[in-house]
């Protein structure tokens, strides 16, 4: 799978603690060794914005919020990657500006870089970050996976709905288990 890369998207610990599935970072982590062994680029995906928030419009209604509390500013704790899963030397880590990936970000850049032809998504919420760069990694033409347990979202039901009836139709959607049987064979 050399032309694949597992996107680790907003696994920070600013978001990592409102979720109560303490066999998730487990989980992921066990993606992110099987990927680093079988040769597929680790791409750490965060959100981060500067010092006062002048790239938050006050139009956006997801960021508004973050922009009155003071969060995400690059470099503060709440955009730091989970050490669970922490960044090694040679992983990219790409910070973004919206809720897709992409948006915001060079990691359109850096795939075509790496001539990365298809994409693994994992991360933190499955309704936003995972929802919108599947959508735009589909029409930006990339094949996608999504590990569907190595998604959350704060209402299981949304996260049910996406994975079993709105992702397939766009990605394949498989287990990280699933996964990693068969990116190790």
């Amino acid at each position: 799978m050399p032309d694949s890369a597992l996107l680790v998207m907003d696994v920070q610990r600013g978001l990592v603690d409102r979720y109560p599935d303490t066999d998730y970072l487990p989980r992921l982590r066990s993606a992110i060794d099987a990927a680093r062994s079988a040769g597929v680029s680790v791409v750490y995906v965060v959100i981060g914005f500067r010092p006062g928030h002048p790239d938050i419009s006050r139009r956006n209604k997801t960021f508004g919020e973050v922009s009155r509390t003071g969060a995400f500013v690059e470099g503060d704790v709440s955009t730091q990657i989970h050490p669970d899963i922490a960044p090694r030397p040679g992983d990219v880590v790409v910070t973004k500006k919206r809720v897709s990936a992409f948006s915001g970000s060079d990691l359109d850049v850096v795939l075509r870089a790496g001539d990365v032809g298809h994409l693994v998504l994992t991360g933190i919420a499955t309704s936003g970050v995972v929802l919108s760069t599947l959508r735009q990694g589909a029409d930006l033409d990339f094949g996608l996976t999504v590990l569907a347990d190595g998604c959350l979202d704060g209402d299981p039901e949304v996260h049910r709905v996406l994975t079993e009836k709105v992702f397939p139709r766009q990605a394949d959607v498989v287990t990280v288990e699933e996964w990693v049987t068969t990116v190790g064979g």
